[in-house]
């Protein structure tokens, strides 16, 4: 992956996904994952990380902003979100709160 060269998958599944089957798709993607949550509305400002990141969203919903691009992508629940290293975003939580998992490529 290369800065600004982020892939937003959404979930296409008829069902929901639990957190147990978001936890072993990341596994076996090798994602080792760890999972984080907010209040509804928390903002995050724009910022880097210095390593790619992969996003699940296990319940409510979040936007992250890509401000480079000038593009905002929302994920809910089962959406998934690569950040590439060195990427700038920032990311507004949803009404309802966000649980997501994490992994580092």
């Amino acid at each position: 992956m290369t800065p600004n060269s982020f892939r937003f998958t959404p979930w296409e599944a008829a069902s929901t996904p639990t957190e147990e089957l978001l936890l072993k798709i990341m596994i076996g993607q090798q994602l080792n994952p760890s999972s984080w949550s907010n209040a509804p509305y928390d903002i995050y400002s724009a910022h880097k990380h210095d390593y790619n990141k992969v996003i699940y969203v296990v319940s409510g919903s979040i936007t992250f902003g890509l401000p480079v691009l000038k593009k905002q992508i929302t994920l809910n629940v089962g959406d998934r979100l690569e950040i590439p290293v060195g990427t700038v975003h920032d990311a507004q939580v949803g009404p309802d709160g966000v649980v997501c998992l994490e992994g580092h490529i």
